[in-house]
């Protein structure tokens, strides 16, 4: 096969932005029609430049053509959809029914959350593990908000030796997500803006960290809510085909989210809040989406 139509099924493949094992079935298939159309057109007498050359029009531009097959194949099944809104239902759940307050139930569901994540991440990333993955960083991200907390210059100790390290896990998880699809960092990181909105929504009681229960406890039902609302969310992410609609599915639930915080903190966050709320999601959405780009671009280099 020429150089020109390697690159074309290089370009199909770096858009499809499916599970691996599919991507590989449709790539071969696609490999074994261009090389039956070369030989056709070869037999009609064109050189190995001109059949390559036709065979590249007339299949069309690349990005069409993985675009195409995206949206055929994109719709995850049901039991896909089911586990991917799992976590969230989870964690609504444990909110809801106030078995937060149990260490147990927490341990249990963490170690389940955990355990999947570590599991889907070994069976080749599909696309449900991305929700798990993303509770499953939530106890870095909360430790690292108890750190800032910390009384005195033991804060800064902390955030020394702590949010280095937490940096450098978020962001290996992050861009080797982002190399799937930026789409699916962006689904890993959607609870933690309503995470952050309802740790600065519960009072301190006394010093840190003796937090209100009672508010906690008042505010449970709510924060069940919010992520029930991302459980959905991430239903109709995976059911739908068209990745725009995927696309406005995440905003829009992000920022439904985020308001049912701040309404129901009541006066414990004002709009200012909110909007910086808002500039952190829209972070998780941009910057993904920025170095996937620059990942790609860096990987397509050639190697000196």
């Amino acid at each position: 096969m020429t150089t020109a139509l390697t690159r074309y099924l290089d370009s199909v493949r770096d858009n499809l932005r499916l599970d691996f094992s599919e991507e590989q079935e449709f790539i071969n298939e696609l490999k074994t029609h261009i090389e039956d159309k070369l030989q056709e057109l070869k037999a009609a007498g064109l050189s190995e430049e001109e059949a390559a050359s036709t065979c590249v029009r007339l299949l069309g531009s690349a990005k069409l053509v993985a675009r195409r097959i995206y949206e055929a194949h994109s719709q995850g099944t049901w039991r896909q959809t089911l586990l991917a809104s799992m976590p969230h239902l989870l964690f609504g759940l444990l909110f809801i029914l106030n078995w937060w307050q149990d260490v147990g139930w927490l341990l249990i569901t963490l170690s389940l959350i955990a355990g999947t994540a570590v599991y889907g991440w070994c069976r080749g990333k599909p696309t449900w593990l991305f929700p798990w993955l993303g509770y499953s960083l939530l106890p870095v991200v909360t430790a690292g908000l108890f750190l800032l907390c910390l009384p005195g210059g033991w804060s800064w100790v902390a955030i020394v030796l702590y949010i280095p390290l937490a940096l450098w896990l978020l962001y290996s998880v992050s861009v080797q997500t982002i190399r799937r699809d930026w789409l699916y960092s962006v689904l890993m990181l959607l609870p933690v803006p309503a995470v952050i909105g309802w740790f600065l929504a519960v009072p301190l009681k006394g010093r840190f960290p003796e937090f209100s229960l009672q508010s906690l406890h008042d505010f449970a039902p709510w924060i069940g809510l919010s992520l029930l609302a991302l459980a959905v969310a991430v239903a109709m992410f995976m059911r739908l085909r068209q990745r725009w609609l995927k696309v406005a599915v995440l905003f829009i639930s992000g920022l439904l989210t985020l308001t049912i915080v701040v309404f129901y903190a009541g006066g414990g966050l004002g709009l200012p809040t909110f909007l910086i709320l808002v500039l952190v999601m829209l972070g998780f959405f941009l910057a993904p989406a920025l170095l996937e780009g620059k990942i790609r671009h860096g990987r397509q280099r050639p190697v000196a």
